[in-house]
């Protein structure tokens, strides 16, 4: 068996249940959970209609580079949302089954194993971004994200030579779990850093599209390259998904965009790895980059409910509304894991502990007294819960 195997942490999810094993809920309240990321808003109807009207695609291989016109509309998305130059579909625009599977497939096809590779990652992090390096043979680094840094990543800690050994940046803009925004100056020092050393940077971006200011939208990783007067997009690469944006997370639907050289290396990588999307989705894909309608409608959704929600909260925890995603990060008055435990116990609200989701990085664990809130149920339940938390603080 592949040793690096033994390094893999579990996943937050099993550390929560092992956390509340030897709690019994109270029965008489309906349970609330907070604590997975998972969208519940309604699919688009038209999006599910395009799933089902095409369903006799079934009987077709789908191809790993996938349909040209979903890769057109994807490169026409990409050219409107973030002001960019002609996108070239052919070259800088690879299909995936979700973010997740390619976030980690990358680090398998550009890491090359060098025993003092490391790949660096913000610290809470998604757990794939850690093993995924471990995995491709290379050291994770986590850079941690503070209340100080306004929980941006604090790549000033990272030392001329740590750059010089990385291989590959994971960042996600906006976070998860803090909704920080890196801006377009501080993505263009990356950009600027990852050319000096030769790492490349992979952009999680999965939360673009839910952001507080309408305004305002989040800035991304080729928009950034484009300001700079490079429409290759040297060293970079971005993931996108219609999991959040469309409430479609069961149809494992995203994209990779940016560095044809490095796209091109991944599709053969891919090739081989076997996860071609099904046609039937592609085609249910088309529909959902192609409109916009329902996209506005979900953030004014989640608008309502973090105002809703910290409305009951403030006064009560130091929380504060992210500038994009759909968490909160609030502090917690006890240690997280303990309060995550009283409030399941008393109050039947599942939320995450913050140092399920992060790594002791030079002395601190950046998530310890702090929770992840997802607020991803129907706006009465995130209400509720939040009102059960209050009466819960209110013992502490």
């Amino acid at each position: 068996m592949n040793s690096n195997l033994d390094q893999l942490q579990p996943y937050p999810f099993e550390k929560l249940r092992q956390l509340f094993e030897d709690l019994t809920p109270p029965q008489d309240k309906a349970p609330i959970a907070l604590s997975i990321g998972e969208p519940r808003h309604p699919s688009p109807a038209f999006v599910l209609e395009a799933v089902s009207d095409n369903l006799q695609r079934l009987a077709n291989y789908p191809s790993t580079a996938g349909l040209p016109e979903l890769r057109q509309t994807i490169a026409s998305w990409l050219e409107r949302r973030f002001q960019l130059p002609a996108v070239d579909a052919d070259t800088q625009v690879l299909p995936v089954n979700g973010t997740r599977e390619a976030l980690f497939a990358l680090a398998q096809a550009v890491v090359n194993g060098e025993p003092d590779a490391l790949v660096m990652s913000p610290n809470p992090f998604y757990q794939i971004y850690e093993g995924a390096a471990l995995l491709a043979g290379a050291q994770p680094h986590f850079i941690n994200c503070t209340a100080q840094t306004g929980f941006l990543p604090d790549f000033d800690a990272v030392s001329s030579e740590q750059w010089r050994r990385c291989q590959l940046l994971y960042i996600c803009n906006p976070g998860n779990p803090t909704g920080a925004v890196l801006d377009l100056p501080q993505l263009q020092q990356l950009i600027a850093l990852a050319r000096e050393h030769d790492f490349v940077i992979a952009s999680d971006e999965c939360y673009s599209e839910i952001y507080c200011d309408e305004a305002s939208p989040p800035p991304g990783l080729l928009q950034a390259s484009a300001a700079m007067g490079d429409p290759q997009y040297r060293n970079c690469v971005v993931f996108h998904s219609l999991s959040k944006r469309s409430n479609l997370p069961g149809l494992r639907s995203g994209f990779v965009a940016g560095d044809s050289a490095i796209l091109q290396d991944f599709l053969l990588y891919r090739t081989y790895h076997g996860c071609a999307m099904p046609l039937h989705h592609q085609l249910a894909s088309i529909a959902a980059w192609q409109d916009e309608t329902h996209v506005v409608a979900n953030r004014d959704l989640y608008r309502a409910k973090f105002s809703a929600v910290l409305k009951q909260l403030q006064g009560h925890m130091a929380v504060s509304a992210p500038q994009a995603g759909f968490y909160l990060w609030p502090q917690t008055p006890i240690s997280d894991t303990e309060f995550a435990r009283r409030v399941y116990a008393q109050e039947h609200v599942t939320v995450l502990p913050g140092r399920f989701l992060a790594r002791n990085a030079n002395g601190i664990n950046p998530g310890e007294n702090r929770i992840r809130m997802a607020l991803v149920a129907e706006p009465q339940q995130c209400v509720e819960a939040a009102r059960r938390m209050v009466r819960c603080l209110a013992g502490m």
